[in-house]
């Protein structure tokens, strides 16, 4: 386990899609402002699947939406595959087109059928119909849900509304995807489900995928690299590289090298909480 400064978070000759200089946020409340992000400096790689990983309340999230635009930073920069985020208190356009967010809730909209929803923000960019039906097709095929196009979203599982939030977030084929607990509120069958399927679209897409989870099995079986955030104010604590074979599979779990990187982190997890 290691934690240093940008070099080792993968700075160097190749632009990073992400790269966090000084980040930091406070939020305002009635009593007191509240430090919910340290200065943070961090670099991801185009392509790879980094998980933030922490105990609740250390800024996983709120660092998840600085990035995704949804919360403007206290103090530091934010770029996108080069392009700043934030410019003057506003959101740059050229760095938002190539984020797609995906959430806990799926937040399919009802009235929509499933193709719809998944071509919803081809429709709002002003791509034909015809055109956004044939990409909704072929992201059905790759999020697992053929042939649930003309189906409600009611009339689906929780995972396969999941999927279906994963092909909506990759309709405008973005660099970047971002999950904030996607898998948390279905059952452990479904999710250990969904976190095989993830790595086969990421596999597949090879985006660059930032993902935050509470399960340490979970962050293990998936990342790249794995970013422990301190409680708050939420700090990098420590970084750690998964070197296990991909594609990963239930069997991985079971291998000594992913027990043993498991309790290395729950332990770490447990002096820092």
């Amino acid at each position: 386990m290691s934690s240093a400064g940008p070099e080792a978070h993968g700075a160097g000759a190749i632009r990073p899609a992400i790269a966090m200089r000084a980040l930091e946020k406070w939020y305002g409340t009635r009593d007191a402002p509240v430090h919910a992000l340290s200065p943070t400096d961090l670099d991801i790689p185009e392509g790879e699947l980094l998980v933030l990983l922490g105990p609740s309340g250390c800024g996983k999230t709120t660092m998840l939406r600085m990035i995704g635009g949804l919360i403007e930073p206290t103090a530091g920069e934010l770029t996108i595959e080069g392009a700043p985020l934030w410019r003057g208190g506003a959101r740059q356009n050229q760095a938002l087109g190539q984020l797609g967010m995906v959430f806990q809730d799926a937040n399919l909209f009802p009235w929509l059928t499933i193709e719809d929803n998944i071509a919803l923000p081809l429709e709002f960019k002003g791509v034909g119909r015809a055109e956004r039906m044939a990409k909704a097709a072929e992201l059905t095929k790759l999020v697992g849900i053929a042939g649930f196009e003309k189906r409600w979203p009611k009339e689906l599982s929780g995972g396969m509304r999941q999927r279906a939030a994963i092909a909506r977030a990759l309709s405008y084929d973005p660099e970047i995807l971002l999950m904030d607990e996607p898998f948390g509120a279905l059952d452990a069958m479904t999710r250990d489900a969904m976190n095989l399927e993830l790595q086969r679209i990421w596999l597949a897409t090879r985006k660059t995928i930032v993902l935050v989870t509470h399960s340490i099995g979970e962050a293990v079986f998936l990342a790249d690299r794995i970013v422990m955030l301190s409680p708050r104010p939420g700090r990098i604590d420590t970084i750690v590289e998964v070197d296990l074979p991909r594609p990963r599979s239930p069997d991985t779990q079971g291998l000594p090298a992913f027990q043993a990187l498991v309790k290395r982190l729950r332990d770490r997890l447990a002096v820092i909480s």
